[in-house]
């Protein structure tokens, strides 16, 4: 989980999580949205590939990076139990009617 919560921490990475939600984008559509190189845009998907926030798919000669939203809901549950937002699951599990 340390690996997921590093890779959240950096803006342009949070950026191309939102950019994913809708679906899976080119890499190289990516990184026309930023001023950056490409070397630096590919340490940031590859951060987010490590983390398990995203999976690039080949198609072609392209690569689609799609979000993997099962990291996502993880990191949320964790933030949400600490929140006392969320139900632990040794919660759930005394009294699943909540």
């Amino acid at each position: 989980m340390n690996t997921l919560f590093k890779a959240l921490s950096h803006p342009v990475r949070r950026r191309i999580i939102e950019m994913l939600r809708p679906g899976p984008m080119a890499s190289g559509d990516i990184a026309a949205a930023f001023d950056m190189s490409w070397p630096t845009i590919t340490g940031h998907l590859n951060a987010l590939k490590e983390a398990g926030l995203v999976s690039p798919e080949r198609e072609a000669q392209t690569i689609r990076y799609r979000l993997e939203i099962s990291a996502v809901e993880e990191a949320l549950a964790f933030l949400m139990d600490i929140a006392g937002t969320g139900q632990t699951a040794t919660q759930a599990q005394e009294d699943p009617a909540k």
